[in-house]
């Protein structure tokens, strides 16, 4: 699948495009940074431009991946978000970073929610997990305002990791999950919110 043919998804704030090489950059300065230090970080460049080509590659592949999360009114990337499968993976993963400058505001909340109401209804998943390092307390913060829950059971991909397992579509439609969801979304999106305390994403 060339990144062409990656679909589209449009958000209130936001594009989730195919990664593209003019996004590199920002990918590189991001995995070269300490906030990738529990997605395998810091990296070097040429593990940076692997982990890229891995992210392009993982479309033609499994014929979904991460998207590229792009601001609508500036089209400036903002960070990743979407699926990831690689082999000796348990499960297939929703995944998500945002650039170091851009995290607090909401982006990856509102890119991942789009991300798997795509792979619900387009695809037909019928769940899908978060494999997070114990110790990024944002990221279990975000899997926990999209509905998703630890499961001990579960398998992990290195035994270092975590495991929270999303909501199902089912349950998606039979709760107030997504309604939650979006009101979140709603007050990040209104130029007057301003969030206090802890940055999340």
């Amino acid at each position: 699948m060339a990144t062409s043919n990656i679909p589209t998804l449009e958000t209130k704030r936001l594009i989730l495009r195919g990664p593209e090489a003019a996004d590199y950059p920002d990918f590189k300065a991001t995995f070269a940074s300490y906030r990738s230090r529990f997605m395998g970080g810091p990296l070097n460049p040429y593990e940076a431009w692997m982990l890229y080509a891995a992210e392009i590659g993982h479309w033609n592949i499994r014929g979904y991946g991460m998207w590229m999360i792009h601001d609508k009114a500036t089209d400036e990337t903002l960070g990743m978000a979407g699926g990831w499968f690689p082999a000796q993976w348990p499960e297939q993963e929703i995944a998500w970073i945002i650039w170091p400058d851009k995290a607090g505001q909401g982006y990856a909340l509102e890119a991942t929610h789009a991300a798997r109401r795509y792979f619900y209804g387009q695809l037909g998943w019928d769940g899908a997990v978060s494999y997070i390092d114990p110790k990024n307390l944002a990221s279990i913060r975000l899997a926990e305002r999209l509905g998703a829950v630890k499961d001990k059971d579960a398998v992990t991909v290195d035994g270092n990791d975590v495991v929270y397992r999303h909501p199902s579509p089912e349950k998606m439609r039979a709760s107030q999950i997504a309604d939650a969801i979006e009101m979140e979304i709603g007050h990040y999106a209104d130029p007057m919110f301003k969030p206090k305390g802890y940055a999340l994403d």
